[in-house]
């Protein structure tokens, strides 16, 4: 007779086993209506489920994130019967659920078209409609083998064989198509409904090229029409946001495949942005407390071997180079050559804490599908900094990284934030005493910090919790850009110390934190936000001054002196083209303001002014303007306000 625990506390008693499905509809009809599958003591289960044994039961519907995810992977299993009716001959591979949405990898002598998207999805609608009972079945390794070999699906036999042996083999039925998963899924296809096909991509077989090219179908689901509406919506918006067409049109950066994939090139108006960026974010941390390092952009093969990084992260990192004999290694962190500057000489109890802050640039050997303009990349800036400081520092240290990482993104126009305190894994190094005060340390400074965050159970690095902070941009993405780890592995993997109060040799904790992540992909991120329509302080031209005709050129170029001797970044178009041609042209290119001057302004001694947005400004006297701009540079206000009066 079980007892089942729900979430609100009840206890229910049961005179016979009974299903997830019968659970829900002991409990209510509505419930059992939008029941998708259950938690059981903390597993996902299908409703199928029979509940022989006491347990604690959650009924998962739409309205939780693991119901999502399971309508997610129902949907690819959908998608993958829907490709094998209409392409027989097309074998199925592996279709995971991915952030928004899902893929499934086909192979297929040809590839996908748009007008085959459009049939695929036809038919998924037509296996929604006809409501198909969705059923699992546990088979024996030969038999799955053994089957699957017979219905010609190759990839389908090889993963079987990497299952490991004590893992029962657990497959997915829906009308006549059957797939091998561990689950779990829907109880029939007529849940589903609000998903789209999105596109077609290349992808090889386990991420390899030396592997068979496949076809991949992206799509995405969502729990209700609407929301696959506003998701739509926010996927057109971002199009039109795409910082590599902005970054093309407006000269900011591209991607020379003659030089490699991966690698950017900073144009002049985008490197003007990158000046502002590390100008300001130096002054950031040499305010709060930071010095600056600049370290070299190899080493030294072993030095990666006493990291871990060789055995670790070898696959992210390019082959090492040979010189004189010896293999020197490009760095794919910084973290090591910081070490190296604390080791160059003793430090005391008293040194600490130490911050020591660099734009180093990093090289990784990111797969070539995996690129994707300045978002990843092979070679990238990153805004790293390491603190070492003793166990008794930490939360005040963590309190002022959040401080300043607040001011840093807050300057940028971000304070939407979603944070993530990452606890202890299963394995870990370092003390369990530690650990917990480390973690209290970061759980403390959040709150004193007023910052609302969820606990990541589980979910720290073996060397030690961290904080995770993604910004939300202007039409609802999350990004990841800021991170605080404690290190309590490298430390020992250095032999670092420091001489204690007592006279004994302690180990630093050690302090990874990054603000903005890389500075290409921050580029990406900001470019996309702002639409190409940057602050006026990190506008790469924030005016353009524009002669109506060459007789009022001498005093245009005037004009801009004058702006430029204040410190603004400031152009002259002196082309004989119409005034109205030369507006166009700079509304274009996004520049902030436009000072069009004729033969009123230049007598007078003044310009007429309009910004990017078309909105005519007034008549300015050269200094009036000159200081309101200064202003605006000084302020460095997210938005574009010119709190100016005409004079």
């Amino acid at each position: 007779m079980p007892e089942i625990r729900l979430p609100d506390g009840t206890v229910r008693s049961f005179a016979q086993p009974l299903t997830g499905l019968e659970l829900a509809r002991e409990i209510g009809p509505g419930l059992a209506k939008a029941a998708l599958a259950l938690r059981v003591n903390g597993e996902l289960r299908d409703l199928s489920t029979v509940l022989d044994q006491d347990a604690a039961v959650a009924i998962i519907t739409n309205r939780d994130p693991e119901g999502l995810e399971i309508i997610r992977h129902s949907t690819a299993h959908l998608l993958a019967q829907a490709v094998k009716e209409l392409f027989p001959d097309v074998q199925v591979t592996i279709g995971p659920v991915i952030e928004n949405g899902f893929y499934y990898d086909f192979a297929s002598s040809k590839p996908f078209t748009p007008e085959d998207l459009e049939r695929i999805s036809a038919k998924m609608r037509e296996l929604i409609a006809a409501d198909l009972p969705v059923r699992r079945e546990v088979w024996s390794r030969e038999e799955a083998i053994a089957r699957f070999a017979a219905m010609g699906e190759e990839y389908k036999v090889q993963i079987i064989a990497d299952i490991p042996v004590d893992q029962p083999i657990t497959v997915y039925h829906q009308g006549d198509f059957v797939d091998l998963c561990r689950g779990p899924h829907v109880p029939r296809t007529g849940v589903l409904g609000a998903f789209a096909l999105r596109n077609v991509a290349g992808a090889y077989w386990r991420g390899d090229s030396r592997n068979a090219m496949l076809q991949r179908i992206y799509g995405t689901a969502w729990a209700e029409q609407k929301d696959l509406d506003a998701y739509l919506q926010q996927l057109a918006e971002a199009e039109r946001r795409d910082h590599r067409r902005i970054g093309s049109e407006l000269e900011l950066f591209s991607i020379q495949d003659e030089a490699g994939g991966g690698l950017v090139f900073w144009h002049p108006q985008g490197a003007k942005i990158r000046r502002v960026i590390e100008d300001f974010w130096r002054d950031a941390h040499v305010s709060g407390g930071y010095d600056l390092l600049f370290t070299p952009h190899i080493a030294h093969e072993q030095l990666w071997y006493t990291s871990g990084h060789k055995d670790f992260y070898a696959e992210s990192m390019f082959e090492a180079m040979e010189d004189e004999g010896q293999p020197y290694q490009l760095k794919p962190m910084n973290c090591p050559f910081h070490i190296l500057v604390y080791r160059s000489k003793l430090r005391s109890y008293r040194d600490l804490p130490i911050r020591w802050a660099e734009l180093g640039t990093v090289y990784r050997h990111e797969m070539s599908g995996a690129l994707h303009g300045l978002m990843r990349v092979r070679g990238f800036t990153q805004d790293d900094a390491h603190i070492f400081c003793r166990p008794d520092q930490i939360e005040a240290e963590i309190a002022g990284v959040l401080a300043l990482t607040q001011k840093i993104l807050g300057t940028f126009g971000f304070d939407r934030y979603e944070i993530n305190l990452s606890t202890r894994p299963v394995q870990f190094v370092g003390s369990e005493e530690v650990w917990q005060h480390a973690t209290s340390a970061l759980s403390a400074a959040l709150e004193r910090a007023g910052l609302a965050y969820q606990i990541d159970e589980g979910g720290g690095a073996f060397y030690g919790p961290k904080i995770d902070l993604k910004i939300e941009d202007a039409i609802g993405r999350k990004w990841q850009c800021s991170t605080i780890q404690l290190d309590f592995n490298l430390p020992e993997r250095f032999g670092m110390e420091y001489v204690a109060e007592d006279g004994s040799r302690q180990r630093p904790i050690m302090i990874h934190r990054a603000i903005l992540g890389s500075l290409e992909r921050f580029f990406g991120v900001l470019i996309e936000h702002y639409e190409g329509k940057f602050p006026f302080w990190l506008a790469p031209t924030q005016i353009v001054v524009a002669p109506i005709s060459e007789q009022q050129a001498d005093y245009a170029a005037q004009v801009a002196a004058r702006l430029e001797m204040m410190g603004i970044r400031v152009e002259t178009d002196l082309r004989s083209e119409k005034i109205g041609y030369k507006i166009r042209a700079h509304t274009l290119r996004r520049v902030p303001f436009m000072a069009i001057v004729g033969d009123r302004e230049k007598g007078g001694g003044t310009v007429s002014l309009r910004d990017r947005d078309g909105r005519e400004l007034g008549s300015f006297t050269q200094d009036h303007l000159g200081s309101a701009l200064q202003e605006l540079n000084r302020n460095r206000q997210p938005a574009l306000q010119l709190a100016l009066e005409g004079g």
